[in-house]
């Protein structure tokens, strides 16, 4: 059962729809916040104090949406069921080895917004939404990985390097992550991104194809719909002749007489 079908599950769509805009700015502001002080370390106290509270405040609105979609939702035991890995993000950053999840929400709420502002177009949102995850991949494991011994992605030119290798499986190994936090962000990256790089490297095929030889698809389908055509025209036309030749047999007329000079033998 879905959100749709649910009573009263379009006051929940009402909602997303009424906060998309709003809740996409305050995820684009949010990733900006926590990249700030991870892209320039030397920042001022006073910025970096008005980062992080910043990006509290947007982590609180966060948790208020998802507030209001529960108590939107008549049935709220299937939300929470069906809402179980917002729940997780939600409360996992509050440990701090994992406040690089926070990311993943923000990631979450710019891709759904997005999903629905690119129906219709959806390599343009599978595209959007890989770049977004190679760039807070990369964000994610240099906050974990700088200043770690033996840590070997120390700036986000490595960092950016490794997340678009380990997304696309190359794996060159020349950066890799050494504490557990990196880790962690490699092992969601790698889950996250083999279904986005698979889509993304079929729709380019499929589109190399189109663009080869569409012309050739293009007469073939106009050939199969002549053909289906005249065969739908020459199925009538033997259709409607034996129509005809039946009513004309069964039809009234004098009967043979018979001839009284015929005996039988």
């Amino acid at each position: 059962m879905t959100e749709r079908e649910w009573p009263g599950g379009d006051r929940v769509l009402d909602w997303e729809r009424r906060t998309a805009i709003p809740l996409t700015t305050l995820a684009v502001v949010f990733l900006a916040a926590y990249a700030v002080p991870i892209l320039r370390p030397d920042l001022p106290a006073g910025w970096r104090t008005a980062c992080t509270l910043t990006s509290s405040v947007i982590w609180v609105l966060f948790w208020l949406d998802f507030a209001a979609r529960l108590v939107l939702a008549t049935d709220r035991w299937t939300f929470l069921r069906r809402h179980l890995f917002d729940v997780a993000v939600l409360l996992l950053p509050m440990l701090r080895p994992l406040r690089a999840m926070r990311l993943i929400l923000a990631v979450l709420m710019i891709s759904r917004r997005t999903e629905t502002w690119a129906r219709g177009r959806l390599a343009v949102y599978v595209g959007t939404t890989t770049a977004l995850l190679v760039f807070v991949a990369g964000l994610a494991a240099l906050d974990a990985e700088r200043g770690a011994p033996e840590a070997n992605i120390t700036d986000f030119g490595d960092a950016l390097w490794w997340s678009a290798v380990t997304i696309t499986t190359v794996g060159y190994g020349d950066h890799y992550p050494v504490t557990d936090a990196g880790r962690f962000v490699a092992l969601g990256l790698m889950v996250g991104g083999i279904g986005l790089i698979g889509f993304v490297t079929g729709s380019l095929a499929t589109w190399i194809v189109e663009r080869v030889s569409p012309d050739k698809a293009a007469q073939a389908t106009v050939a199969d719909i002549d053909a289906l055509r005249s065969e739908i025209a020459a199925l009538r036309a033997a259709l409607n002749a034996s129509g005809d030749s039946a009513a004309h047999d069964t039809g009234p007329g004098p009967r043979p007489q018979r001839d009284p000079g015929r005996t039988t033998s």
